[in-house]
């Protein structure tokens, strides 16, 4: 390939720590990587103290980074089209954030195609997307229900699946000596008990504070000092709840629940997975949950909702991974801008059978559930298969779709019949 590929992304920062920031910066760098692209992002979601453009030490110029409020707007789309000329569009994220782009996708689209990585969480197919999804060229989705969702609703757009990856040999089964020094060296980790893992947001839809009182409720059942609950995340965030105020209310405050609060590098977020021995997600949305693949990719089996993509990370429909609940209630909640969505909830019997589930098995048993949770991880959802299918992706729609002088497929009108 001669002349580089050049891609404009719209996301959360890609060096930001966000699920979507850190699959863009994965789908980045794994383009970078065959040295055929170059790469112009907006960054965005986050406060920024300095809005100068960046590059990275290891990309150079193949790379630059602009900070934005927000997601960008129109205006940075046109001055970056306009002097970056770039081949192709992509963006990622719900897409209540972006009508001001398909707004203006009659100036873009002629020129070059736009690509949607899509996130959403839920039935019923929510109609009220069509006119969106048919303002891209092509859309990706990151779950069979979002493919099934993109397919039913917008059948002539293009769609192709490519489901959230992790680094395999980051998120990977840790050696057993190192497992134990870690333990030895972190005295609040009290090996005699069985741990449970939540990394997570402390957001509404995440259940942060239902999952610490029903976790309260199990521990009174089988003892205090017989399991405990690890939280990664900020106890005080102002979209969820005061997780510290609620423990002290159900007096937790003896080593039953453990705050993890700093920000970790992922080889010791790996090694957090490898000490448990199960990973829990009761989300009521989830769009695909990455904390839940990370566990996976470590061996850890996990808990889970059957929603979103949670529910094909638990199961390949025979074998299982974990133990997935079904959703004891499924109520059709909206806003202005999401007409209607099902909120999956679970029940605490089943939640609490499910942490008995796992209690009650032995070690080997724990382990062996986890380590099939690992190949499943590695045939269906590997870091190199997640990267070798974007440049096989970016490489079809540049070919197909063309850009600026060799343009194909757009057409700015269509002919309906009265």
């Amino acid at each position: 390939m001669n002349k580089k590929i050049k891609v404009l992304t719209l996301s959360d920062h890609p060096l930001s720590p966000s699920g979507v920031g850190t699959q863009t910066r994965y789908m980045i760098e794994g383009l970078l990587n065959t040295g055929n692209y170059e790469v112009i992002s907006l960054g965005g979601a986050i406060k920024h103290n300095d809005y100068s453009p960046m590059l990275t030490e290891k990309y150079d110029e193949s790379w630059k980074i602009f900070p934005v409020d927000g997601y960008g707007t129109p205006d940075h789309v046109r001055s970056i089209m306009a002097n970056e000329q770039p081949d192709i569009v992509w963006f990622m994220t719900d897409p209540r954030f972006w009508p001001w782009l398909w707004m203006i996708e009659n100036e873009v689209r002629p020129h070059a195609p736009m690509v949607y990585y899509h996130v959403w969480d839920n039935y019923p197919y929510p109609n009220f997307n069509k006119k969106f999804y048919d303002s891209n060229d092509v859309i990706c989705t990151i779950s069979k229900v979002t493919d099934d969702i993109v397919r039913t609703i917008s059948p002539e757009v293009e769609c192709i699946r490519i489901p959230h990856a992790v680094p395999n040999e980051t998120f990977c089964p840790l050696p057993e000596n190192s497992v134990q020094q870690y333990k030895k060296v972190h005295d609040k980790i009290q090996t005699d008990k069985i741990l449970f893992f939540w990394n997570n947001r402390n957001a509404r839809r995440k259940q942060s504070g239902t999952l610490l009182y029903w976790f309260k409720e199990f521990l009174d059942e089988v003892g205090h000092d017989n399991a405990a609950l690890i939280m990664h995340t900020d106890p005080k965030d102002p979209h969820g709840q005061d997780l510290e105020a609620i423990m002290q209310n159900l007096e937790l405050m003896s080593g039953q629940v453990l705050l993890s609060t700093l920000k970790v590098e992922p080889n010791e977020l790996a090694m957090i997975y490898n000490i448990v021995d199960c990973t829990i997600n009761i989300s009521d949305a989830e769009g695909f949950g990455l904390s839940t693949l990370e566990s996976l990719s470590c061996g850890t089996p996990i808990i889970t909702t059957l929603t979103g993509g949670l529910q094909e990370q638990v199961t390949d429909g025979k074998n299982w991974f974990g133990v997935g609940i079904e959703p004891s209630s499924k109520a059709i909640i909206g806003s202005q801008d999401v007409p209607y969505i099902y909120e999956d909830r679970i029940s605490k019997e089943d939640f609490l059978a499910a942490l008995k589930k796992i209690y009650n098995m032995s070690e080997a048993e724990r382990k062996e559930l986890g380590l099939k949770g690992r190949e499943y991880v590695l045939e269906n959802y590997s870091f190199e298969g997640y990267m070798q299918q974007w440049d096989d992706t970016m490489k079809h729609i540049h070919q197909s779709y063309g850009s600026w002088d060799t343009r194909k497929k757009y057409k700015s009108w269509s002919i309906k019949e009265l």
